[in-house]
């Protein structure tokens, strides 16, 4: 499966992606580049399907990708513990296409293309 590159390393690459997952999870509508939100969107939606299983091995794997340090500025919850405890428990009859991505236009600095990606 081909993917964007997004000019960065492997590495930075992972760290962005990291950065932008934990974010929507505990934000549930953060605004990035189109490409970005596109590419988010299929890690975003593994680490839902991760915590609609729920079990220990499945709070490890997502817990070992998503930044856990940040919480949430309003419940205190940190990003792991909002994934498997409120946005699993919302998807649980849904099969898939847990994110939107909507496009808001170009970037008045250099006109990339802005969107909006959000928890459905």
């Amino acid at each position: 499966m081909a993917y964007a590159k997004l000019g960065r390393d492997s590495s930075a690459r992972k760290a962005l992606f990291r950065d932008l997952a934990t974010d929507l999870i505990i934000n549930e509508r953060i605004t990035t580049t189109h490409s970005k939100a596109k590419e988010l969107r299929s890690f975003v939606e593994k680490l839902i399907t991760l915590g609609k299983r729920g079990d220990i091995h499945a709070r490890r794997q997502a817990a070992s990708f998503v930044r856990n340090e940040v919480a949430d500025e309003e419940s205190g919850q940190k990003a792991v513990q909002k994934l498997f405890d409120d946005i699993a428990k919302r998807y649980e009859e849904r099969q898939g296409g847990y994110t939107r991505v909507l496009k808001l236009g170009p970037r008045r600095g250099d006109g990339a293309e802005m969107a909006i990606i959000e928890l459905v």
